[in-house]
């Protein structure tokens, strides 16, 4: 899941380079390309392609495309760096709406199915007997991470999203003793790191998005450090 996230994030440069080309939204260009490039790789691999070098391919390939479809629109300029490294604080009225209603929709989607998500993604084997049509909670899931990208870059840009998704997830491992004690220790961890991000940046004046992403590390590196002294 987190090649796939990467190789997602990856490929919503060319989602936004085919929005200007279009003279659309970014974001509708964005989400886009991010459920077509998760659609495409789950069909892919039900056909008995290797996941790790289909989702390199895949990021590669559409990194390419993204970067050659940048250059094509004529009297169009894009600052890469803003897009690569986005910025909360540069969000149109619309910005936070779309966040929040992404937001939402990944949240409802997860209460919704939560237990056949969960079962099918532990075991494969154990969301068969269970009657779990295993393809499509994988797809759900996957459409979920694809919305998640799509949003999250508003906030931390292609290049850190990844880190975004992983660290917190990560952090609530060293506390949780059940997955919806670590989902619920993971989500709590991201707010902090955005919310407290946000607040360094603007006292310190430094970049959003790094420096949500540098919050979430040391969050993870301390409770690393506390979980040996745990009782």
């Amino acid at each position: 899941m987190a090649y796939l996230c990467d190789a997602t994030a990856h490929a919503t440069i060319l989602g936004g380079a085919l929005a200007l080309s279009f003279s659309t939204s970014v974001f509708v260009g964005v989400l886009a390309v991010s459920l077509a490039m998760a659609t495409i790789v789950t069909m892919l691999s039900r056909r008995g392609y290797t996941m790790d070098t289909l989702l390199r391919e895949m990021a590669n390939s559409a990194l390419a495309f993204g970067l050659l479809a940048i250059s094509l629109p004529e009297g169009v300029r894009i600052d890469l760096i803003a897009y690569l490294f986005d910025d909360i604080l540069t969000l149109y009225k619309t910005g936070p709406a779309v966040i929040w209603a992404g937001a939402a929709l990944v949240l409802g989607l997860v209460a919704w199915r939560w237990s056949a998500l969960l079962t099918a993604t532990l075991s494969s084997e154990l969301a068969y007997a269970s009657g779990i049509d295993l393809k499509r909670e994988q797809m759900m899931l996957t459409v979920a991470l694809a919305i998640v990208v799509a949003v999250a870059i508003k906030v931390v840009g292609v290049l850190l999203v990844l880190a975004l998704l992983i660290i917190p997830a990560a952090t609530a491992h060293a506390f949780a003793n059940t997955p919806e004690r670590m989902a619920l220790i993971a989500g709590l961890t991201g707010a902090i790191s955005a919310l407290g991000g946000l607040q360094l940046a603007c006292q310190f004046d430094t970049p959003t998005g790094p420096t949500i992403v540098a919050l979430a590390a040391v969050l993870f590196a301390l409770a690393n450090i506390a979980k040996p002294l745990r009782p």
